[in-house]
């Protein structure tokens, strides 16, 4: 048995979380206290999760623990904080890390502004760092501050793709059963190797399944387990499922889970996040445009022709006059991606109007805002290669936004043209804001393209 003390922190203010913008809470926790059976004026279920995040990362082959390795500049466990965050009815959540690095997790909560965390210290196993967590949530604790919930989620810290829908169904599972798992189809086939390293026997892979996260508890049960759990448990085992079942004689509900519930556990797996993350924040582009009556309707054009040529993405406009509120609504609907239309001007002046509000807005805090800076000229007028050199310095100022999280690249485009040829300079250019948006590549910051 293991009663050790606790450590760690909790924040000492809650500010708003830019994830809480999502909307749909209410009907969120409505579903959850139906589906759960409450009776009218029963107080909702309370929900609560324990991450264990003490890990050193062996496997990854890195210095640096897993769930701190950066994913686009951001560290692992700050994705999964805030796929948990984005579910309201999840009351608070406990992070389990080493001592070492309870100061570094204290900074990122504050910098990525979450919200709901408490940090404790981890134990020196995965199962013991859980029963740290756990103990950070019972009554019977001393030092505890948290309110101990009826059904506790566990996590890994290492899963940052979690969604709201399987949340629920192991906590409605728990709920009913006492305990329950997500699972999965085997991809592999079991083997069980003799002690001269010889086959000894298979297991038949349609009959079992694997183990994944998250898993959900009646609080009392799995901390019931974890109290009598034995030294030999604590220190070698690694299913929590299994000390419901052997301690509590709780059968655990198992849940059919989304492919999207794999771990990050390998090098090549931060590979494969970030570029499911990459995919998932591409897919809305906001066209600004400060058009005024009378004026040559191209920015409308460039927007008909991204429509049609990324029909995968879906494609809004704003515009950037005060009176109009739709790109704060753009903004709060978690548009990462902006293509600033300056027509006929080289003073940068919309594009520089939109990186204040984006600056203003935080949005850039979770993740990186690409901005296209679109000017077209007339090639009569003014040559390519004074117009380019007219705008040199977006590359100076595309390096101050950079140290905000922006991604700043401008594109040239010239006009007026007869129609068949505006119209491959718009698909040219649509190519080229695709390929900056989904790439995310910041050694282009700051360049200038032409279309």
């Amino acid at each position: 048995m293991e009663p050790g003390p606790l450590g760690g922190s909790r924040p000492a203010e809650r500010r708003p979380c830019l994830s809480s913008r999502l909307g749909a809470d209410r009907a969120a926790s409505a579903s959850l206290l139906s589906a759960a059976g409450a009776e009218p004026g029963r107080r909702p279920l309370a929900v609560a999760a324990v991450l264990p995040a003490g890990g050193c990362g062996e496997r990854m082959g890195v210095p640096t623990p897993k769930q701190f390795c950066p994913i686009l500049e951001r560290p692992l466990i700050s994705y999964t904080l805030q796929a948990l965050e984005r579910v309201c009815w999840i009351k608070d959540i406990v992070v389990a890390v080493t001592g070492e690095n309870i100061e570094a997790m204290n900074s990122i909560i504050q910098k990525y502004h979450h919200e709901r965390i408490s940090v404790v210290e981890a134990g020196v196993t995965r199962h013991r760092s859980i029963f740290n967590g756990l103990k950070a949530l019972a009554e019977d604790q001393p030092d505890s501050k948290l309110c101990k919930p009826e059904v506790v989620i566990i996590h890994d810290a290492v899963r940052p793709f979690v969604e709201e829908d399987v949340l629920l169904k192991v906590v409605i599972a728990a709920k009913e059963h006492g305990a329950a798992g997500a699972i999965r189809p085997l991809v592999s086939t079991v083997i069980s190797p003799s002690a001269d390293g010889c086959l000894d026997h298979s297991l038949e892979r349609a009959r079992h399944r694997a183990s994944e996260m998250p898993q959900a508890f009646l609080f009392d049960v799995i901390y019931e387990a974890y109290q009598q759990c034995s030294d030999y448990d604590l220190e070698f085992g690694t299913e929590c499922l299994q000390l419901a079942l052997k301690y509590c004689h709780t059968k655990a509900k198992l849940v059919e889970g989304s492919p999207d519930l794999w771990k990050v556990t390998y090098k090549r797996d931060l590979y494969a996040a970030e570029s499911i993350i990459k995919e998932r924040i591409s897919q809305k582009i906001c066209v600004v445009m400060d058009t005024k009556e009378g004026e040559e309707p191209v920015g409308h054009l460039l927007e008909e022709v991204l429509k049609s040529e990324l029909n995968h993405v879906k494609v809004t406009s704003g515009a950037l006059c005060h009176a109009s509120g739709d790109l704060e609504q753009i903004i709060s609907e978690q548009c990462y991606n902006f293509v600033c239309v300056n027509i006929m001007t080289s003073d940068f002046q919309e594009t520089q109007k939109l990186l204040s509000i984006v600056e203003e807005s935080n949005l850039s805090i979770l993740y990186p805002v690409v901005v296209v800076s679109v000017h077209f000229f007339d090639i009569k007028s003014v040559p390519l290669s004074q117009k380019m050199e007219d705008l040199m310095w977006i590359r100076e100022f595309a390096k101050e936004v950079r140290k905000r999280n922006i991604l700043l690249c401008g594109l040239l485009i010239c006009y007026p043209q007869d129609e068949q040829k505006l119209q491959e300079s718009l698909r040219q250019a649509a190519i080229i804001i695709a390929a900056l948006i989904k790439e995310r590549n910041s050694g282009l910051v700051g360049q200038l393209l032409v279309a």
